[in-house]
C-alpha cells in the first residue's frame, strides 16, 4: 500500500484529542504519518500531543500559532496545508477533532487512491452511536450527519476525506481566506480536477454533544459561510420559500386552517423522511425535538445566509475568543 499521512489541525481540544489520536494510531494497517498541527493551545492539548509522540514515532505534532483565528482568517485551512506540506507521504487522509475512527477507516477511505480509481474520496460522517445527545439526534440530517453508519453519504465534510498530495497541490490547497466552509471550497475545486468517489464504510464517528443552542449556532455558521462564499443559493431559495409559506399560512388562519395544516405536514415530512425507522427507535422526545429543530431550520438558514451575503467578516469561534 502506498504511504499515507493522516492530518488534522486542533486548537484547545484537550478533551477530544485523547479520543481522536488513539483511534488514528490504532489504524490497521498503521498510517506512515499522523501529523497534528496545534494552533497555539493553552488548555494542555499541545502537552498531551508531545507526551503521546514519545511512544509513537509515526505521530508528529507541529505547533504554529498563526493557525489561529486571531492571526489568520482561515486557521483550519492553514493548519491542514501546513500538515500536508510537512507530509512525505503521497496519500493524505483528512480527519477532524470531535471524531473517532474505526480501525479500518484509513484503509477504506484511501483504497480508491491506492488502486488508481480516483485521486479524491469522501466518506461522510455519522453520529457516534454510543454518545449522542437529544439534540445531536434532532439536528443530525440538517448538519449533513447520518444516524446509521451503513447509510450512504455524499457529504463533502473534511471529517472523512482523502486525496493525493498531487491533487492538493493542483487545486491550491485549502483556502486560507475563509474560516467556515473551507472544505466546501476545497471540494468544489477537487471535483473540477478529479472524479469523486464516495466510500461506503468510511464514516467519521462524530460526537458533537449538541444542545439546541449549539446545534442552531453550527447551522447558522454554515449558512453564514455559504453567504460569504456565494455558494448553495438553491438552499437559500428553498428555505426562504419555507419561511414565506409559514408566514402566509399564519396570515390565512382567520379564514382557514388548511394552509397551516399543509405547512405542518410538509415540515413533518422534511423532519422525518431522512431516517424515520431509526428515529422511531429513539423515542418520543427525540421525535418531538427533531420536529422542533426542523421548524427552526428555514429561519436559521435564511437569516444566516443573508447575513453572510451582506457582510465581509468571518464568524468568530469559541476557541479564539
Amino acid at each position: 500500500m502506498p504511504a499515507v499521512a493522516i492530518i488534522a489541525t486542533v486548537l484547545n481540544e484537550v478533551e477530544e484529542i485523547a479520543l481522536l489520536v488513539p483511534s488514528l494510531l490504532a489504524q490497521n494497517p498503521p498510517a506512515d504519518e499522523v501529523i497534528i498541527v496545534d494552533g497555539g493551545s493553552t488548555d494542555g492539548t499541545w502537552e498531551w500531543l508531545c507526551q503521546a509522540a514519545r511512544g509513537h514515532p509515526n505521530l508528529r505534532p507541529l505547533r504554529d500559532e498563526t493557525c489561529n483565528l486571531k492571526r489568520c482568517p482561515g486557521p483550519i485551512s492553514r493548519g491542514r496545508n501546513m500538515a500536508i506540506s510537512a507530509a512525505t507521504s503521497g496519500l493524505i487522509a483528512c480527519v477532524d477533532a470531535g471524531c473517532t475512527y474505526a480501525p479500518d477507516w484509513m484503509a477504506r477511505i484511501t483504497a480508491p487512491l491506492a488502486d488508481g480509481t480516483s485521486s479524491y474520496a469522501l466518506g461522510g460522517s455519522c453520529l457516534d452511536p454510543d454518545r449522542p445527545t437529544l439534540w445531536d439526534l434532532a439536528s443530525a440530517p440538517f448538519l449533513g450527519v447520518k444516524l446509521d453508519p451503513t447509510e450512504r453519504s455524499k457529504s463533502c465534510t473534511a471529517r472523512s476525506m482523502a486525496f493525493t498530495k498531487e491533487l492538493w497541490h493542483d487545486v491550491g490547497g485549502f483556502p486560507e481566506s475563509v474560516f467556515f466552509g473551507e472544505d466546501t471550497l476545497f471540494d468544489l475545486n477537487a471535483r473540477s480536477k478529479s472524479r469523486t468517489v464516495f466510500v461506503d464504510g468510511a464514516k467519521a464517528l462524530y460526537h458533537p454533544r449538541n444542545t439546541f443552542r449549539s446545534a442552531s449556532r453550527q447551522l447558522a455558521m454554515y449558512a453564514i459561510s455559504d453567504g460569504l462564499l456565494g455558494v448553495r443559493r438553491s438552499r437559500l431559495i428553498r428555505n426562504a420559500a419555507r419561511c414565506l409559506l409559514g408566514v402566509l399560512a399564519l396570515l390565512c388562519l382567520p379564514w382557514t386552517s388548511v394552509a397551516l395544516l399543509v405547512v405542518l405536514a410538509l415540515q413533518a415530512w422534511l423532519a422525518f423522511s431522512p431516517d424515520w425507522p431509526l428515529l422511531q427507535k429513539a423515542g418520543v422526545r427525540v421525535i418531538l425535538a427533531r420536529f422542533a429543530f426542523s421548524c427552526a431550520v428555514p429561519w436559521i438558514v435564511t437569516v444566516g445566509h443573508l447575513r453572510g451575503r451582506f457582510t465581509s467578516a468571518n464568524p468568530s469561534n469559541r476557541q479564539n475568543q
